[in-house]
């Protein structure tokens, strides 16, 4: 495996600026999450690191190695995509197969099939090796997809969403998979995602990236705990930070234009009264949407609450954020 490292990365798609001066260090052996909206860049730091996209200026090192001139092939790595992109008239042990039998690789025959063995066995899928990938689920093509990127052994592995499309249930079981084989093999990944939740549950670092800007970088209990600016406190948290003026509550530093509160943030019972506007059931948590001086916030109460929409209840800031006019942070 490898530690990977961007240098001031720069990339522009005609008058479009998708990445601004990037440079960021990817840890031998962790599970880097890059976080954003559409648009943000994630992808095309992804394609860079891959060879898929030239920067404009800066530097990629994979392993110690500058790559930035290097083919896709040169650089060892594996993507998986979000779209499958099995061969469909292969069979699953064909697809599998596939990338070990590249004439750079020069993989004897009996290291294939064993390869091939333990990856399905990891994906659950060896019932399957002799299925056309027609013939399977989307959930089974995707593991399928991901498999053909740990056959390899590659020095990186990226992931470019590879769960979107996929129901809950089936999401939830292969972030535990998928955290299991790089826990396993402390393999680096390097995994873009819209969803906060794969991003808690699997990073080891978290990118948070804006109109192609790397914000903050820092474990997800980090950049949950100690956000630098508005946008990246709403990177991650459900429910959602709320954000509001300063000056709704008593003490808020000199510069501080708004105020940011995380559920735990908010005390239930003490303080000043607002009023509860609706009340959500979520089986493990009851959200509360509340009212308070004419903007609205939402935090978590007990499951069993007897709360309900018109009832009053009194919320006190306990150790909240504090951010200035940019939306950065100042306390």
């Amino acid at each position: 495996m490898a530690e990977v490292v961007l240098d001031r990365i720069t990339k522009s798609f005609g008058q479009t600026l998708a990445l601004d001066d990037v440079s960021l260090t990817i840890p031998d052996g962790a599970f880097v999450v890059l976080l954003g909206p559409t648009g943000a860049g994630k992808t095309t730091v992804l394609r860079s690191v891959a060879g898929l996209e030239q920067p404009d200026s800066g530097t990629v090192q994979i392993g110690g190695t500058t790559v930035t001139d290097l083919t896709p092939a040169q650089r060892n790595v594996a993507m998986v995509f979000q779209q499958y992109s099995l061969y469909p008239h292969m069979s699953v042990r064909e697809n599998l197969a596939f990338p070990l039998k590249s004439p750079l690789l020069k993989t004897p025959p009996e290291q294939i099939a064993r390869k091939v063995a333990e990856v399905a066995e990891t994906l659950r899928i060896s019932h399957k090796l002799d299925n056309k990938a027609t013939a399977l689920s989307g959930g089974e093509m995707q593991r399928v997809s991901i498999g053909r990127a740990l056959v390899r052994n590659p020095s990186v592995y990226l992931m470019d969403e590879p769960l979107s499309s996929l129901d809950a249930k089936l999401r939830a079981d292969l972030r535990v998979e998928l955290k299991n084989i790089q826990s396993q093999s402390g393999a680096t990944f390097l995994y873009v995602t819209h969803d906060q939740i794969e991003a808690m549950t699997m990073a080891t670092h978290v990118g948070v990236l804006d109109h192609g800007r790397l914000v903050q970088f820092g474990t997800p209990r980090e950049i949950y705990e100690n956000p630098v600016s508005i946008y990246a406190a709403s990177r991650l948290g459900q429910p959602r930070i709320n954000v509001l003026p300063a000056t709704l509550f008593a003490g808020a530093p000199a510069r501080a234009k708004s105020i940011g509160l995380r559920p735990e943030q908010i005390r239930q019972g003490e303080g000043d009264e607002s009023t509860v506007k609706r009340v959500e059931h979520l089986g493990d948590q009851t959200r509360l949407h509340l009212s308070f001086r004419n903007h609205d916030l939402i935090t978590v109460t007990d499951a069993h609450t007897t709360l309900s929409a018109g009832d009053t209840l009194r919320i006190l800031p306990v150790d909240p954020f504090y951010f200035d006019a940019s939306g950065a942070r100042v306390y």
